[in-house]
């Protein structure tokens, strides 16, 4: 097998080159529009959406007192029962989706 220790240094030039070239380009457009000093900023309403789903999930308990009331009178009255195969898989889930992160 031959490497090619020139190639690499050749297609890193045409990747600066037409880098170079995207900003002249850029600098240009934006001389045409503009002065080149100006800023400029443009926001989107998603802000508004986030702030209402934020207030939303603010407004919810923290604790389901509900399942944790039922989770309890099911372990007092022995009704609950643990797989350790859905243990198992859940800790391992949690690990791989730990881990990926």
């Amino acid at each position: 097998m031959r490497i090619e220790f020139n190639q690499g240094l050749q297609s890193a030039e045409t990747t600066q080159t037409s880098t170079q070239r995207a900003m002249a380009a850029s600098a240009q457009a934006a001389g045409q529009s503009g002065s080149l000093g100006e800023d400029q900023a443009q926001l989107s309403g998603a802000h508004t959406q986030v702030q209402a789903l934020a207030a939303q999930a603010a407004q919810l308990p923290e604790v389901r007192q509900e399942k944790v009331q039922a989770l309890r009178q099911a372990i007092e009255a022995g009704r609950y029962h643990v797989s350790p195969e859905n243990v198992a898989g859940a800790l391992l889930a949690h690990v791989v989706a730990g881990s990926a992160a």
